[in-house]
């Protein structure tokens, strides 16, 4: 996130897309509901699906999945047709506005209306709502990430900000909402093919160097690695034989299950490190038992990049240990001798590393709050990025045109899929789905579907049903909802037994890698 979370209370205008963030961040979501019940911020809401937050909406903005590109270049487009844009900051802070102009121009809301269904009038009211307010907040999470045009999606997030005026303001920014605890401290410890930590390339030559002596070796590889998603098509093409799998469970949060599975099963080798016995895990020649959070020390990085201490509150049962312990052992069996006191020498050494956490230590997470970056000891942290200029010195628009998912609805498959969580249960459900309390709320998988739709298809509510794919067919009870929208279907995909990801589509983001879990083409009968 480019501003805090306590940041969503100071927003005049906040727009939410991508996220069911009731359901998917409850905890976050009370500062929306908080921000606009008692402190007058006006709220957007675009989702195909009427999900609880639209109740608190302003405006609703419910798009046919797959079209992202097409209703914020239409809101851009009305800005600038209007003149409803922060002139002074585009041009003093920002680059390639003629070009975005240009690439936005064929996107009336017209046009608009006719791709994504999103009405004309609203898409104008939406526009000059979040034109006209002061400082606008931009909250998304993987509905609008896990598309084959992702990336375009973000960058298109991104402009619309820029051009209003709302990266480097308080109550404004583009923040995406990590999908699991300390993804955003992963991810800046360079759990990345490209990056060492705090996003350092591992292309630049001064940075290898500079990693290979504080790690005392000779030399670095100069390429990067593959993502989860390659690594799954090496495997399946006999290229990669061995794979070592931590904390992760693909045989239920993968696309196109079956082909993950065969994938599997081709290894040679394969090791899962984790804290219950996941269905990934019962394909593992090795697996080796992990402490939870609970039961070691260290630090997460949360959402809004505040680094926060753990500390251990209970001894880890049988022969499970600390994932930095089991990596280290592991390390020095195989000839690079990997030794720490504890976790504390561990943070020790990311300070030296990394520029964004030199500045971090034990002691003052202690006493005070810390957003990364920080780089100092004496230097306060960083809650809102970009306050004076961006860090490549200007903000830079990209002109980004539609492109459609990689997988349409037609005569065989006629409905749109769309996946994601519902608020009792969480991810692959290693943790949840051992918990009584929670399975009574959310007890089996379900196929949300509309009135219409079910009336059609000669289903009825609670009845048993098919879903099929290209790529496999599941059953699951149909519920039938008005929070679907008439011709695409909704599964959340935690239950194994019922996979949503036997049906998904694998087809990647060019530059992410991300698979396009939120569109597929589907059919279903009773």
């Amino acid at each position: 996130m480019t501003n805090p979370i306590r940041d969503i209370e100071k927003a005049d205008v906040i727009l939410i897309t991508g996220s069911n963030t009731t359901e998917n961040h409850p905890v976050l979501s009370s500062y929306v509901k908080r921000a606009v019940s008692f402190k007058g911020t006006r709220l957007i809401v675009v989702d195909p699906r009427r999900i609880p937050v639209t109740g608190f909406a302003d405006i609703w903005l419910r798009q046919t999945p797959g079209t992202d590109v097409v209703w914020i270049n239409g809101l851009m487009r009305v800005i600038i047709e209007e003149g409803l844009y922060d002139e002074e900051y585009v041009r003093s802070r920002t680059v390639g506005f003629d070009d975005l102009k240009k690439a936005v121009e064929p996107f009336t809301p017209e046009h608009v209306e006719q791709v994504t269904g999103i009405p004309a009038d609203d898409l104008i009211a939406a526009a000059r709502l979040y034109a006209s307010r002061k400082a606008g907040s931009i909250l998304y999470a993987m509905g609008i990430t896990q598309h084959i045009s992702g990336t375009d999606n973000v960058k298109s997030l991104a402009n619309l900000a820029m051009l209003c005026g709302n990266v480097g303001v308080r109550g404004g920014g583009v923040n995406p909402l990590r999908g699991q605890n300390n993804v955003q401290g992963a991810c800046d410890m360079g759990a990345l093919p490209n990056v060492y930590t705090g996003y350092q390339k591992t292309a630049d030559l001064a940075v290898r160097e500079r990693m290979a002596q504080a790690w005392g070796v000779e030399a670095l590889p100069d390429r990067p690695g593959l993502v989860v998603t390659e690594m799954m098509e090496k495997a399946h093409q006999g290229e990669l034989r061995a794979l070592y799998i931590i904390g992760e469970n693909p045989m239920v949060s993968d696309p196109d299950l079956a082909h993950a599975r065969k994938s599997l099963e081709k290894l040679d080798f394969l090791v899962v490190q984790d804290i219950f016995l996941t269905e990934t895990a019962r394909m593992a020649d090795v697996v080796l038992p992990s402490a939870c959070f609970a039961e070691k020390n260290g630090t997460f990085t949360n959402t809004e990049r505040k680094v926060q201490r753990v500390r251990k509150a209970v001894e880890p049962p049988g022969d499970a240990r600390e994932d930095w312990r089991i990596i280290c052992d592991l390390s020095t069996r195989m000839g690079y001798e990997m030794q720490y006191e504890s976790a504390q020498a561990v943070m020790e050494e990311i300070a030296r590393v990394t520029p964004s956490y030199c500045g971090i230590t034990y002691e003052r997470l202690e006493r005070e709050e810390i957003h990364w970056p920080c780089t100092g000891s004496d230097h306060p942290g960083t809650p809102c990025l970009h306050m004076d200029q961006f860090t490549c010195g200007l903000g830079v628009f990209h002109a980004i045109d539609y492109r459609p998912p990689d997988e349409l609805p037609d005569e065989e498959y006629p409905l749109y899929l769309t996946t994601g969580r519902v608020l009792y249960q969480y991810h692959t459900g290693t943790m949840t789905m051992k918990s009584p309390g929670l399975n009574a709320r959310a007890p089996e998988c379900f196929v949300e579907i509309s009135d219409r739709d079910a009336e059609r298809y000669g289903v009825s509510n609670g009845q048993p049903m098919k879903v099929s794919s290209r790529r496999g067919r599941i059953e699951a009870k149909a519920r039938v909802s008005d929070t679907a929208v008439d011709g695409t279907l909704f599964i959340p995909f935690h239950w194994a037994e019922a996979a949503a990801n036997e049906l998904t589509n694998a087809a990647l983001d060019p530059t992410a890698k991300i698979p396009e879990f939120k569109v597929c083409a589907v059919r279903i009968e009773p």
